[in-house]
């Protein structure tokens, strides 16, 4: 079985799904299915985490058999560390996703459950694809449950916004797709190594590199491509928001890291400047929008476009802290949104709105509630000593040592993002929960039951943990990085470190692809 664990780990939620569709159909039956399910995938991925050497950058667990065209395309999966981190992300959230539905849906509950773990299959996929067509293939079955959970589950405006998600992505694929043939008839096969031994002329590099960014962009979002975003998240029921935030908004960075970045490197220098700036005015921009929002999810929507900005600066920033510190972010916002969002879904079910202006002093009467909700505005406004703060300040140091064009303005630019997060969470903390409770609509709302607080722990726990001990992540991330970033360093040294530019790329040393 461990022979082929990435497999078992990505299938089985698929197979769950099937299942949920055809056979279990009654509803007690199917959330205790699919709650089992996602349970045991978890534990199946726990192996992964156990089992990997964290002293090797290169791929391991690998599964390989020939698929198309006499093996040139092939059903080719692997796992190094970052795809390791991400992937324990989505089977850590998938239970406690399903357990957040137990009362939130009510309406053909095995359909919805069968959606979730679909999702959760795709998008283990998409980490674990070392094929460029297999990935093609899941990263564009993520569109479909999507858009079914947003479209049938969601709000009043659901068809519209799952129409606007299905769009934007789609459009964004698209132009990947066209970038993935030309590179298969280049390398003769769909294998990613063969596309990374790739000699690609820069001019072809720098069209390749935006045809992969504009899709990884929009999944992100990047700023100004983030339009989509605060209309899925409104109108999606609480688990979409969560798994959206959670895990599929980084797919968007994962591809940049994976793909865009190490295959196109003169397109990452041509580029990074303008990206690097348009990630800081997503942080600034995410963060002003959110600071006048009266929605308390949409106002959580925008701070993941803020939060997501610095992720995109790390990357982009070239230097190890800096990429360390995007992945670890990923992981620190994916902990305290979900957090925020079932939080957010917690009082909807209560009062069936989430317009600040109809709470006040809600801890007089959810003092549980009050505490989780504290907790998590913390670790999203990263506080030291929870997870949210490790990523940012990593971020902001590596965008500050590094190299890069204006880093040390961008990385002061940036700070303000962390500022203005801390005005706009505890802003609207202040006002829901603190004070008199001047609305008899919040008066006897219950607080927290047993479910919700099993739900929450874990990711308590989570911020916690990360945020004293971040080196339990760390130390499994950093042979990936450098191997993913090799094409920008010397060898023996990383990226911007090393104080040298080139003439045509003024802030990055760029290695051929002989090593010179």
């Amino acid at each position: 079985m461990t022979d082929h664990i990435l497999s078992w780990v990505t299938f089985l939620p698929l197979v769950g799904a099937l299942l949920l569709w055809t056979v279990v159909r009654w509803e007690a039956q199917a959330r205790l299915f699919a709650l089992a399910v996602a349970i045991a995938d978890f534990v199946l991925s726990l192996h992964l985490w156990f089992h990997f050497d964290a002293g090797r950058g290169d791929d391991q667990f690998v599964e390989r058999v020939a698929w198309l065209f006499n093996g040139r395309i092939s059903y080719h999966l692997g796992m190094d560390g970052i795809s390791l981190v991400l992937v324990m992300l989505t089977t850590f959230l998938g239970p406690l996703v399903i357990l957040s539905t137990w009362k939130a849906v009510t309406d053909r509950v095995s359909n919805f459950l069968g959606f979730v773990l679909f999702l959760q299959a795709a998008m283990l996929g998409t980490f674990f694809a070392r094929d460029m067509l297999l990935f093609y293939v899941f990263w564009e079955a993520m569109l479909i449950p999507m858009y079914f959970i947003i479209g049938i589950w969601g709000g009043q405006r659901r068809i519209y916004a799952a129409v606007k998600f299905f769009i934007f992505t789609m459009v964004g694929s698209v132009f990947m797709l066209v970038g993935i043939i030309w590179l298969y008839f280049q390398a003769g096969s769909m294998n990613l190594t063969d596309f990374l031994n790739l000699e690609i002329a820069r001019g072809a590099q720098l069209w390749l590199f935006a045809a992969f960014f504009l899709a990884f962009a929009i999944k992100v979002p990047l700023f100004p491509l983030h339009t989509w975003l605060p209309d899925a998240h409104v109108e999606a029921p609480t688990a979409g928001s969560v798994i959206l935030a959670g895990v599929l908004l980084k797919m968007g960075t994962y591809g940049m890291l994976r793909f865009a970045m190490p295959l196109f490197p003169e397109g990452v220098a041509h580029f990074a400047p303008l990206i690097n700036t348009l990630a800081v005015i997503g942080i600034i921009y995410g963060a002003l929008v959110a600071l006048v929002q009266p929605d308390v999810k949409k106002l959580v929507a925008y701070s993941s476009v803020s939060h997501l900005g610095f992720v995109v600066l790390g990357l982009f920033s070239l230097s190890q802290t800096g990429v360390a510190g995007g992945i670890f972010q990923m992981l620190a916002h994916g902990l305290s949104t979900g957090a925020l969002f079932l939080l957010v879904g917690v009082i909807y079910e209560r009062r069936h709105t989430r317009e600040i202006a109809e709470f006040g002093g809600l801890a007089h009467g959810m003092p549980l509630y009050a505490v989780f909700f504290m907790i998590a505005t913390l670790a999203s406004i990263g506080l030291p000593g929870l997870a949210g703060f490790v990523g940012e300040f990593m971020i902001l140091f590596g965008t500050f040592s590094s190299q890069a064009l204006h880093g040390r303005l961008l990385a002061v630019l940036a700070a303000t993002g962390v500022v203005l997060g801390a005005i706009y969470m505890l802003w609207m903390y202040q006002r829901v929960f603190l004070g008199k409770r001047s609305n008899e609509k919040n008066e006897g709302l219950p607080d927290l039951s047993l479910r919700e607080m099993v739900v929450l722990v874990p990711l308590v726990v989570f911020m916690f943990w990360l945020g004293v001990q971040p080196g339990l992540v760390l130390d499994r991330l950093g042979p990936s990085i450098d191997k993913v970033m090799a094409p920008f360093a010397q060898p023996g040294q990383h990226a911007l470190h090393t104080g040298e530019t080139s003439a045509s790329n003024p802030g990055f040393v760029i290695r051929d692809t002989e090593g010179q």
